[in-house]
């Protein structure tokens, strides 16, 4: 038998594969299944990434008929989509950087000339705040906008949501794109849905009413949110657990994978933490994502979106059971397909057997910080992830921290303030020691640690930022310097 054969009985096989991609809007899985696609999602990998090959193919030959930023950045190269014959050929593929993107949208508004189909085509508008500089717009075409819905409801019904069930939102409706995510998959799915949005003076304690109410199923926000949510649950004498939440999951920044922070929202609300979420320029972004059976770290669902995991200076995957940054490509967008979207972000990924039985590879420790937030304090690499796990494992923690770095002729200086629940006396010199003691084994430096009460930093209602680095002065060398990319969604 040919491997043209083999690999045509191979993708027959695989439930709705298709280019441009178009799903059954009728089809649900059985309920007692526990996979919306039994067979695409527990295929041999070697078979899946073969078919997968195919696929970048089909979605690079679409790009360059479409795309002028894509012929441009391809021809510089002299890298052609018939070339990806081999996976070292599609590796060689040059990366996409977020200042590509921001500087073809200046070239070429409001879209970029990386849209790829027509304006009349376009269903959905997103884009980035632009309070730090040009914002991005994030457009999806109608199919598109179908076709992440059938993704999304498919790894909800991997956390095990199913029809009928109520999933509360509690995310922004605006620009940001989980809230939407979320909402078209709780839709698909055919959920009661709850966009209850967040932000707004008031809405946390109001939604505290709401879950105690209504009794959600699941629930979807930032892990800062959550976390907020159970300390105003707590003020209002309010147990969350009373809301009933049997599922929580979480995207748009690091800690649902970090293990203090899942451990607390787990026992705060007595539900089952899930994180997923990769880029809003990636939507679907669930295609990272845990499943019920398989809830530590991220399930990579290399069926919606190829996942690689590469080297930061070459952007060559690195092999399983190292550390990288992750580097994305559609395999079912046709408008504004990212094709080796470099993310910026620092990860570990393995190849293993997953309890849930899916044949993917896995993020075990999750998404867990940014090459550009990483903080070089005296040649050490501090990551605020670690920081935070840290804290958290420590009685008398009152739930907010800020990390400060400043610049003393020379010196470095890292200063950690965190609020302390106890008041002055043997819990709070306690509480003291034990930060100091283990900041300084963990990081390998000096750290200064101020104490202060509870409540003293204000919450987060949608992301945290608890990094205030003030050597404004400081620029890391050209060499270190990484790749600026993208929002998470």
């Amino acid at each position: 038998m040919s491997v043209q054969t083999d690999l045509a009985d191979v993708t027959s096989a695989m439930e709705e594969w298709h280019f441009p991609a178009r799903y059954d809007q009728d089809y649900l899985p059985d309920p007692d299944s526990l996979y919306w696609f039994p067979h695409r999602e527990t295929m041999d990998p070697e078979q899946r990434k073969a078919a997968v090959l195919v696929r970048l193919r089909e979605v690079m030959r679409h790009a360059y008929a479409t795309s002028p930023f894509y012929r441009r950045k391809w021809a510089a190269v002299d890298c052609d989509p018939e070339d990806i014959t081999s996976w070292e050929a599609f590796e060689a593929v040059p990366v996409v950087t977020k200042q590509e993107l921001r500087q073809a949208q200046i070239d070429a508004p409001p879209f970029g000339d990386y849209l790829c189909v027509p304006d009349e085509e376009l269903h959905h508008i997103h884009g980035t705040s632009g309070t730090t500089g040009t914002p991005t717009a994030f457009a999806i075409g109608r199919r598109d906008w179908q076709v992440i819905a059938d993704n999304h409801a498919r790894i909800l019904w991997g956390m095990g949501m199913r029809p009928g069930d109520t999933v509360f939102i509690s995310a922004l409706f605006s620009l940001y794109l989980g809230s939407w995510g979320a909402l078209t998959a709780a839709e698909r799915l055919r959920c009661r849905s709850f966009p209850y949005g967040a932000g707004a003076a008031g809405m946390t304690s109001r939604a505290v009413q709401w879950l105690a109410r209504t009794k959600p199923k699941a629930l979807y926000a930032t892990p800062s949110y959550a976390l907020r949510l159970a300390e105003v649950a707590e003020q209002e004498k309010v147990d969350p657990r009373e809301f009933g939440l049997k599922v929580m999951f979480f995207s748009g920044e690091p800690g649902a994978s970090v293990p203090a922070v899942r451990d607390t929202i787990a026992t705060s609300f007595g539900a089952l933490v899930i994180d997923c979420g990769t880029m809003a320029e990636m939507t679907p972004f669930m295609s990272a994502s845990a499943t019920a059976g398989t809830p530590e770290g991220m399930l990579l669902w290399q069926d919606i979106v190829w996942h690689e995991v590469c080297d930061p200076e070459t952007m060559r995957p690195v092999p399983y059971g190292s550390e990288g940054t992750p580097v994305y490509t559609h395999l079912e967008r046709t408008s504004q397909p990212m094709i080796r979207l470099a993310s910026g972000d620092l990860t570990r990924w393995v190849m293993e057997d997953n309890p849930c039985g899916r044949t993917y590879p896995r993020l075990p420790e999750g998404v867990y910080g940014r090459i550009d937030d990483m903080i070089q304090v005296r040649g050490e690499n501090v990551y605020p992830t670690e920081i935070d796990n840290f804290l958290r494992g420590l009685d008398g923690y009152a739930g907010e921290h800020r990390v400060i770095v400043t610049r003393s002729g020379s010196m470095d200086e890292l200063l950690i303030r965190a609020e302390c629940a106890h008041a002055d006396g043997p819990a709070h010199e306690d509480f003291l020691r034990h930060a100091r003691e283990g900041l300084h084994t963990m990081i390998g430096l000096r750290v200064g640690v101020e104490l202060v009460p509870a409540q003293t930093f204000e919450r987060a209602e949608h992301k945290s930022r608890r990094v205030l680095d003030e050597r404004a002065h400081i620029r890391r060398p050209a060499a270190t310097r990484p790749t600026e990319t993208g929002g998470t969604a």
